[in-house]
């Protein structure tokens, strides 16, 4: 499994809430890191045999997800389990620092969300870990690269690496257009877990 962060993206820039109805994609900077990123992909690619491609639904990952699955001429899928944070609607596209100073909630947290009606992180890990491992099942004995967010990434530690919801170190600092790599000769769907491998991770190289 191939972890992609999206490049660099218009929300990120004009530091607003990048939602299903406003986020505007990426930067021209974006457009150029996802460009380099899947000729680097394409050059890796022949040694991981059946390869699928997945992108989250907001438009910042479906572009980066273009190019690369252009190169690798194979259609990219989309699920919303690989998304960001699922936002409530009257945040979309309001300004980051606005949601923080009006919306915020007291305790807020692994277990509480940090905004009014936001998700909480340990329901976005929970989420994204179950989508994660769905499409790894899904293509047993294959590759799958999969375009998200740094929370897509991070969430990943909880999902294939089983540190549960909290984790004792920082991996929110993903970079754009960096490649994380987890590896299985496990069934991902059995149980007790698949024991997964850490290959390489925010690898923008």
């Amino acid at each position: 499994m191939v972890l992609v962060r999206h490049g660099d993206s218009v929300h990120k820039a004009q530091r607003v809430v990048g939602g299903p109805r406003t986020c505007g994609g990426l930067t021209p900077l974006g457009h150029e890191q996802a460009a380099r990123l899947a000729s680097r992909i394409k050059g890796q690619a022949a040694d991981w045999g059946r390869i699928a491609v997945y992108s989250s639904t907001l438009r910042r990952a479906r572009e980066t997800a273009a190019p690369i699955s252009e190169q690798l001429g194979v259609p990219a899928a989309t699920d919303c389990g690989l998304c960001t944070w699922h936002t409530p609607p009257y945040a979309d596209g309001m300004p980051i620092a606005e949601l923080r100073r009006d919306h915020s909630v007291d305790g807020g947290g692994v277990f509480r969300p940090f905004e009014r009606d936001n998700e909480t992180w340990a329901e976005l890990v929970t989420r994204v870990s179950r989508t994660l491992v769905d499409i790894a099942a899904r293509h047993r004995g294959g590759t799958v690269l999969i375009v998200g967010h740094a929370e897509t990434v991070a969430a990943s530690f909880g999902g294939l690496g089983l540190l549960g919801h909290y984790y004792p170190f920082e991996v929110a600092n993903v970079r754009n257009a960096a490649v994380t790599e987890w590896v299985t000769d496990d069934d991902p769907a059995q149980f007790p877990p698949a024991r997964w491998t850490l290959v390489r991770f925010n690898d923008a190289s």
